[in-house]
This record gives structure tokens, sequence and C-alpha cells, in this order.
């Protein structure tokens, strides 16, 4: 699924040369789910920007199944974040103007899909999610867990190989955090998904069959063997 190789990303902050990633080494398999773990400014986010194609590294090859986002073009690396790649964020990133119908249909507009089957599918995802009957409600009108529910519908909706989440349980309490693992987990093995989350929280980051601990750019592995045997 990814093979990553040597990928190193660097920014300037006024004279000073940050290293985000340091040639970090990574494969992700194909239904793997990988949680990545590390201090604030480790890395962690900017290596799920790589994994999303929604940046590229300064040097490195990042494959998805063979195709190195790091140099297809522009239009290749929208189309192929358009059809492969469902992402969740910390800030659910809703347009407010919207109901969580319209909000999970908005998937499916770049990839041509017509109005009907787009009404049809996003019904669908949010059933998937228990919100079936909060369809026409605005973000404004839902909890935050009912909010991030529907961005997790959103990413689902187009029926993605990969599943992306940055921080997906951050602006939640406790027990709304453990609910949203629990779906993302129970829909990560019923479609069969690659997911690769990202998280401070080391609650969630041990149910992880693998763990990926990022310092300073570099990367650690450990697969949880507990954690792959309840699977």
């Amino acid at each position: 699924m990814y093979e990553l190789t040597g990928v190193t990303k660097q920014y300037r902050r006024g004279q000073e040369r940050v290293d985000a990633l340091a040639g970090v080494d990574l494969t992700v398999r194909e239904g793997d789910r990988l949680v990545i773990q590390g201090p604030t400014g480790g890395g962690k986010s900017t290596l799920l920007q790589m994994l999303g194609g929604l940046d590229r590294p300064t040097a490195g090859s990042v494959l998805l199944d063979g195709t190195d986002l790091a140099t297809v073009s522009e239009r290749r690396l929208t189309d192929l974040r358009s059809r492969l790649i469902g992402f969740v964020f910390q800030s659910f990133n809703l347009i407010p103007t919207l109901t969580a119908q319209e909000n999970v249909e908005t998937a499916l507009v770049p990839l041509g899909v017509r109005t009907a089957e787009r009404r049809r599918r996003a019904a669908e995802a949010l059933d998937s999610v228990g919100l079936g009957e909060r369809a026409g409600h605005l973000p404004s009108e839902l909890s935050g867990g009912q909010q991030q529910r529907v961005a997790i519908a959103r990413a689902l909706v187009k029926q993605p190989k990969v599943l992306l989440a940055d921080e997906p349980t951050g602006n939640l309490d406790e027990s709304m955090r453990d609910e949203i693992v629990d779906l993302l987990e129970g829909l990560w093995k019923e479609h069969g998904l690659t997911f690769v989350m990202v998280t401070h929280d080391s609650a969630v980051a041990r149910r992880a069959p693998r763990l990926a601990t990022l310092r300073k750019g570099r990367i650690t592995l450990k697969e949880n063997h507990r954690a792959a045997e309840a699977v």
C-alpha cells in the first residue's frame, strides 16, 4: 500500500532550518491499522500530510500503490486524493451552512457522482455512523461527537482504500473519545481499510496493532501484539 523511503521535510523559520521529517522509512501494508504518536512538533501531522498527498517531501519517495506522491503531477495527485483517501481532522472541517447530509455529499462532487446517487450514498454513510435521523441538521445543531461522526461519514462515502485521521478525538471528552475510536475501529474492519491515525492520547495508541513514534522527525516502529490479537 505505502512505501516511504528517506522521506525528509525541511522548513525555514527565519534563518533556522527545521527538519520536520528526517529520513523516514516506513511500510504500511494494505489493511494495516497504524497509530502515530509523539511530542508536539515531532513530525506526526507532517507525516500524515505526506501520506495524504497534502504536502510533498523535500527529499525521498512516498509510494501509494506504486505511484510516487512526491513526483506525480498536481492533477494526478488531486485525483488520487479524491478517489483513494479519506480524511478526518480534529476540527471536523464541516461547512456550517450545509446540513449533515449536504456536508457528506460534498465528498462525491469531485467524483462526478450524479445527484440522486450522491443523496443515496450520503444517507447510507450517515446511517453507518448512527446519524441517519440527523441528516437535516446543521453542524451547529449537533454535538461535537455527532459532528465528528458526520466528518467520518464524509470521509468514507467515497469508498476510499485509505483512511487518515489527524487527532480525531482531540476535541472530545473521554467518553465520546472512546465512542469515536470504537466507531473508527469497527469501520476499519467492516470496510477493510488501511487506517493511519495521529494521536497524542496514549489510551488510544495502546489499542493499535502497530505504533509509530516520531521524535525530532525520526521514526521508531513497534508491534503491539496484544492489540493485534484482539482484532
